[in-house]
């Protein structure tokens, strides 16, 4: 079962997570059927297994897929369908003692073209749930290394912030983020334990079909196609971390974190050619690269190279899942996925 592979990443990644931290919590996670809110949603679950007493809310805007399904099927986890764009509906948002916020767009052609849906939900969405946390809970936010958009640098540690305007092509989420934090800050003001995490590029099972992030966008073509095509020379550099470290280090920030905002990243530093040649190893497809060069997305950032020194010195370095193996493991998802296997 597809629910079965991220369950196993979880026992694997998260098994020395204070497990205490939850017990006899009502938690909220919205984005509940996203890559990292799955995740989550898989750590309750195990929870639940374990005997923890918990009660979880999964919020999802759209139908959950399958896999969520089955993991919301472990004791008391309840599903609600919300849609965070709607300000009529936080009424219906639960109270609750801990709040994992990673509902928002993750792909960039669509959060480019529902730019209005996309603050909604980093800015709107964020004051009301915040406003649902208990006295003494706990909140995290999922924020984007985005906000450094602009800077130039070696690493952008958590005392930076980027440079880009309102009218930048990427604004909507940009700025987004960067309120969201600003309302999550403002909340801490008055005693209420809000924190941001800013991520970087998170990779690994957990996706819906046709996922356009490029690293699944080649697997999508690989496994259907035989091939990959670039459709630019793939310069651009990009750091990733696979989803389950990404998760075991947000929920030691959510047990423990001292600070306002975090940067969660990995070390793995790799151009989108690099890339789909990994790719193209592991499904024994072709890499085709293009003629002529065409246009990246507009505005997208070559890199944003995270400084994670607060973080390790906080918690200790990460022993991250290496590059090919998560590849190994997202091929592994996505044939499942698609009815390969």
């Amino acid at each position: 079962m597809l629910s079965q592979i991220i369950l196993n990443d979880i026992e694997d990644s998260c098994c020395h997570i204070e497990k205490q931290f939850f017990k006899d919590k009502i938690i909220v996670i919205t984005g509940a059927s996203g890559l990292i809110g799955t995740y989550f949603l898989a750590y309750m679950a195990s929870l639940l297994k374990k005997g923890i007493s918990i009660e979880a809310y999964a919020l999802t805007y759209s139908d959950p897929p399958p896999h969520i399904l089955s993991l919301t099927s472990y004791g008391k986890i309840k599903l609600l369908r919300i849609d965070l764009a709607d300000a009529k509906e936080y009424n219906r948002l639960p109270e609750a003692d801990i709040i994992i916020h990673s509902a928002g767009y993750a792909q960039p052609m669509i959060f480019m073209t529902n730019p209005v849906v996309t603050m909604q939900i980093n800015i709107s969405a964020t004051i009301a749930l915040l406003r649902r946390l208990k006295p003494h809970g706990s909140f995290i936010f999922l924020s984007s290394s985005e906000v450094y958009s602009g800077l130039k640098g070696p690493v952008f540690s958590e005392d930076h912030i980027g440079t880009s305007t309102p009218y930048h092509p990427r604004a909507a989420y940009i700025e987004g983020k960067r309120s969201g934090e600003a309302a999550c800050n403002a909340f801490r003001a008055h005693d209420v334990r809000a924190i941001s995490a800013r991520m970087g590029d998170i990779y690994g099972p957990g996706t819906r079909k046709h996922d356009q992030r490029a690293l699944n966008s080649f697997i999508e073509k690989a496994l259907f196609q035989q091939k990959i095509a670039l459709l630019d020379s793939g310069a651009a550099m990009r750091s990733y971390c696979y989803v389950a470290d990404a998760v075991a280090l947000l929920l030691k920030i959510l047990c423990s974190g001292k600070h306002a905002v975090y940067n969660v990243g990995g070390h793995t530093y790799i151009s989108i050619a690099q890339l789909a040649k990994l790719i193209g190893e592991i499904t024994n497809s072709p890499v085709i690269m293009p003629t002529s060069d065409n246009t990246n997305i507009p505005g997208a950032p070559d890199i944003l190279p995270l400084d994670l020194t607060r973080i390790e010195t906080e918690f200790g370095k990460t022993k991250y899942v290496d590059i090919k193996e998560g590849l190994k493991r997202t091929v592994a998802w996505q044939r499942e996925l698609y009815g390969f296997d």
